[in-house]
């Protein structure tokens, strides 16, 4: 009789393995089927999220047949509680597998922001603030408290970033990705500092950086740039006021409509470099490399005036009756840009 139902025993034992090893076999090859998709699909993993929850919303939205099936691959191979926050692309031809190896790599959906030269923190903030996919956007309202979590000494976040395009992950934090911006132009401009023409009337690294932020404004053709930055120089040189339109546009802000008037370069702002002698006190745009090598390595000549033409370039004088000349001959045709600007 102990026999018998030992026999028997085992007879049951050997069933239900080899029931559970063909549905183990049949989930095996219902989860290397692709998944039901016909274009890429971008999914969301949330942080904290139960996995069960996350397989139910891909099965909402169509990207994977059962939850459950999906569920029970993730818990068979271990990799349910070792899934990532962050966005993930998913293709068609992957399968269950070829998903939680996505959701557990570091193969995260990268979006971009691009930092504009010659923009404004203002136009910065605002850019930053409207982007969804960036965290802790709040820190943009209190700027004093952003340069101190920056590390810097400067009286504003004006022109403290390298304009360029940064890739970041979903939900990076803008503090973070402003770092990386101010750690790029902290280190650029220590470089070209080092390595700068001798003899510039320019005390500090940020006086170098305020003066590249005016010339980046002042012009946008690139090979005018040091000549530009020469006629600033010398003016500082000689005790002359800038004279630069862009510092009045920038303190006027959304009261400016051009062109300038007589009033509004009366304006009292310490921006405004008509009455004011020497530079501002903060950059006025976030200046790029090219108008930071400008004002290091200026141009050699001895223009202290120029105009614009109306086609985005200049023409210089050495003398104030070669610019009024100048401006008799081009400023009733120019149509010069906001933000672009004339040195009397």
């Amino acid at each position: 009789m102990r026999t018998r139902w030992t026999r028997r025993s085992l007879l049951l034992a050997l069933v239900a393995l080899v029931v559970g090893l063909a549905a183990v076999g049949t989930v095996l090859v219902l989860s290397f089927r692709p998944l039901p998709i016909r274009r890429p699909v971008v999914v969301l993993v949330r942080s904290g999220e139960p996995f069960d929850l996350l397989a139910r919303r891909l099965e909402a939205r169509g990207i994977v047949r059962s939850w459950r099936l999906l569920d029970f691959v993730a818990r068979l191979g271990g990799t349910a509680k070792r899934v990532r926050e962050g966005q993930y692309r998913l293709r068609p031809g992957m399968n269950d597998w070829a998903l939680l190896a996505r959701l557990t790599s570091t193969h995260v959906v990268l979006h971009r922001f691009t930092i504009v030269p010659g923009e404004s923190y203002r136009t910065l903030a605002r850019a930053l603030a409207s982007d969804p996919n960036l965290s802790g956007r709040a820190i943009l309202q209190h700027p004093h408290r952003l340069v101190r979590l920056l590390g810097s000494r400067a009286p504003s976040p004006e022109g403290l970033f390298l304009p360029e395009t940064y890739d970041f992950p979903y939900r990076t934090s803008v503090i973070s990705l402003l770092e990386r911006a101010h750690r790029r132009m902290h280190t650029l401009l220590e470089k070209l500092w080092r390595g700068r023409n001798g003899g510039l009337p320019l005390a500090t690294p940020y006086q170098a950086l305020i003066l590249a932020s005016i010339v980046e404004k002042e012009s946008s053709y690139r090979p005018e740039r040091p000549r530009i930055a020469e006629v600033f120089l010398r003016r500082l040189r000689l005790g002359m006021p800038l004279e630069s339109d862009p510092t009045v546009i920038y303190a006027l802000g959304a009261r400016y409509h051009y062109p300038l008037t007589a009033s509004e370069l009366s304006d009292p702002s310490p921006w405004n470099t008509y009455l004011h002698r020497g530079l501002p006190p903060t950059p006025i745009s976030d200046p790029s490399p090219n108008a930071l090598e400008a004002v290091l390595h200026p141009a050699p000549g001895r223009d202290l005036y120029f105009v614009a033409t109306g086609d985005g370039r200049h023409v210089f004088a050495k003398t104030l009756a070669g610019q009024d000349r100048n401006i008799r001959r081009y400023e009733p045709a120019a149509v010069a840009p906001p933000g672009g600007g004339e040195v009397r």
